[in-house]
């Protein structure tokens, strides 16, 4: 009976030990994993997506959505989730869609892209590989992606082009034949580089007009 009890206190020592051990290796992937990721996102909410669109009240979105994705991916994959169901919960949170405002489709391109690089920090494994080396295989998809979007958000191939929509009150000038005029007029008003223009809306009651102008951005 004494050996019995023995045997059954070493088996439940060597069982705590295990689960400690075990535990003490995904705090570490996870903690890794999320630095990973944290520097990530920084880099393309912060020096990407900041410094071409001047624009901070999506933050709070962008960081938000990529901890829950990475954190729901980490921890359902640890349980044997299966790469199929990962990326259906990341279909699902790539549709979401604010009904409250309008959400420009570039806004939710990053949307996806900050969704995307939580997923690749959470789930990403190689098998019989060290742990560095998948840290560095995430480190090396991640570079490559916010290089990407640097460079298409740069003026290295093309010149960037922005909208703007604008209330027009020289309805005459709306008609088809006077469109160089319209463009001209509104150049010098605005001082924008106007190079086209579509008419959204026309009001005769208040002769004014919905404009939409795009533009090239100037460098500077």
């Amino acid at each position: 009976m004494i050996t019995f009890l023995t045997l059954l206190q070493i088996n439940t020592d060597d069982v705590i030990l295990n689960s400690l051990e075990t535990i003490q290796k995904t705090s570490l992937k996870l903690v890794v994993r999320l630095l990973i990721n944290l520097i990530s996102v920084f880099i393309l909410v912060r020096f990407i997506y900041f410094k071409s669109n001047k624009k901070s009240d999506l933050n709070f979105t962008f960081y938000m959505f990529n901890i829950v994705i990475f954190f729901i991916c980490f921890l359902l994959n640890k349980v044997e989730l299966s790469l199929g169901a990962a990326f259906g919960l990341f279909a699902v949170f790539g549709m979401l869609r604010y009904r409250t405002e309008d959400i420009s489709i570039k806004d939710m391109t990053y949307l996806f892209l900050v969704i995307a690089l939580g997923l690749i920090t959470s789930i990403t494994k190689i098998k019989n590989t060290d742990d560095s080396i998948e840290y560095l295989f995430m480190a090396a998809i991640n570079a490559i992606i916010l290089s990407i979007a640097f460079v298409l958000e740069s003026n290295i191939f093309s010149k960037k082009e922005q909208v703007k929509l604008i209330v027009y009150e020289k309805i005459a000038l709306i008609s088809q034949q006077n469109q160089t005029a319209l463009i001209e007029d509104i150049k010098q008003r605005t001082g924008l580089n106007v190079h086209r223009l579509i008419i959204s809306k026309i009001d005769f009651v208040n002769d004014s007009a919905l404009i939409k102008v795009y533009y090239f951005e100037v460098k500077e």
